[in-house]
């Protein structure tokens, strides 16, 4: 099978990978999804779906293999709807791979043409920023500082050592502290240049 040539968003919760995912996915030729979305519209009639309820209703963690199963059978939906077209379109991810046991799974599915990480090193205005995406949304656990706090602890030792599986030459540190409209530019401009390798661009024209 063919790789699903692939941009990945990666950053601590707050980083703003979601908007920027989605704004990207919004333009022809490229195809966005989100592991949030992947979760909320699953089928939990199906054996993968039920397996799923079975961990988190514990308040287990889903194991990685069953986490990654449930994102191919979506990104297959997708491929069926012709939502995406994986001969003319680019993938973008935000929110998985989570660790590296998934992006060792994944690595048989996505050509990861680049990393984007959006970088915040201040933690406060992150906080700051889930608090308010919280109460905006009326999500008031969501709001709770020490909840937040666990999150990012999360982040850093489960997620973040993925900087370092992909390398260097593959990511792209964007400070996320700036307009989001900034980031935006900062990122196109990488993609752009990215598609001027040999027959890339040819071979996957924008609209």
């Amino acid at each position: 099978m063919k790789k699903y040539p692939t941009y990945l968003f990666f950053g601590a919760p707050g980083s703003g990978k979601g908007t920027q995912g989605t704004v990207l996915g919004a333009l022809p030729r490229f195809f966005h999804c989100a592991c949030g979305d992947v979760f909320r519209s699953m089928d939990t009639r199906t054996e993968l779906g039920r397996a799923f309820l079975e961990y988190s209703s514990r308040g287990e963690l889903v194991p990685d293999e069953i986490t990654v199963q449930l994102w191919n059978v979506s990104i297959g939906h997708a491929v069926e709807a012709q939502a995406f077209k994986p001969d003319i379109d680019y993938l973008v991810l935000d929110g998985i791979p989570r660790n590296i046991r998934q992006a060792e799974l994944m690595g048989e599915i996505i050509d990861v043409r680049r990393v984007f990480h959006l970088s915040c090193p201040d933690r406060e205005k992150v906080v700051a920023r889930l608090k308010k995406r919280a109460l905006k949304d009326n999500r008031l656990d969501d709001a709770n500082e020490e909840v937040i706090r666990r999150r990012l602890e999360t982040y850093d030792r489960e997620s973040k050592p993925l900087l370092e599986y992909f390398g260097p030459e593959l990511t792209v540190t964007v400070n996320a502290t700036e307009p989001p409209v900034v980031v935006l530019h900062t990122i196109l401009s990488h993609i752009v240049t990215d598609r001027r390798s040999p027959g890339d661009f040819t071979e996957n024209p924008i609209g």
